[in-house]
């Protein structure tokens, strides 16, 4: 196994690029980008391999390990008390438990953040409220 088969390497089609664009967020910023998909992810491999090999040139020690990674389905998250008192009242609203609500919102925006849909939750949960009738 080498290096950087720890790393997670992603290659998605931009929209505002029309190329398809290939990234390590763990080793670097920015990426490659081309019209074969298959090319940039090979061009990406060959860039970890040379981030990785700088990295150890430098002493730097490497990033975690973002591969692989297995997850408990728990996180703390940090809010500001009104969003929180917000949260609540709608999952009050809603008659589900605040943490049953952040996963559907959570859900909500994953999903239309994979399909490329930007979706601004800025007044409210009219979205959801229009979704559930």
């Amino acid at each position: 196994m080498k290096l950087s088969d720890n790393y997670i390497k992603i290659v998605e089609w931009s929209e505002e690029d029309q190329s398809y664009v290939g990234s390590c967020p763990a080793l670097m910023l920015g990426g490659v980008h081309g019209d074969d998909e298959t090319k940039v992810y090979k061009e990406l491999c060959a860039v970890v391999e040379e981030w990785i090999s700088q990295y150890q040139k430098d002493g730097d020690p490497l990033p975690a390990p973002t591969a692989g990674k297995t997850f408990s389905g728990k996180f703390v998250l940090r809010i500001e008390p009104e969003l929180h008192r917000t949260l609540y009242m709608e999952s009050l609203r809603y008659g589900e438990s605040l943490n049953t609500l952040c996963v559907h919102l959570l859900k909500d925006y994953t999903t239309s953040a994979t399909l490329g849909i930007k979706k601004r939750r800025t007044t409210g949960f009219t979205q959801r409220a229009h979704a559930r009738g």
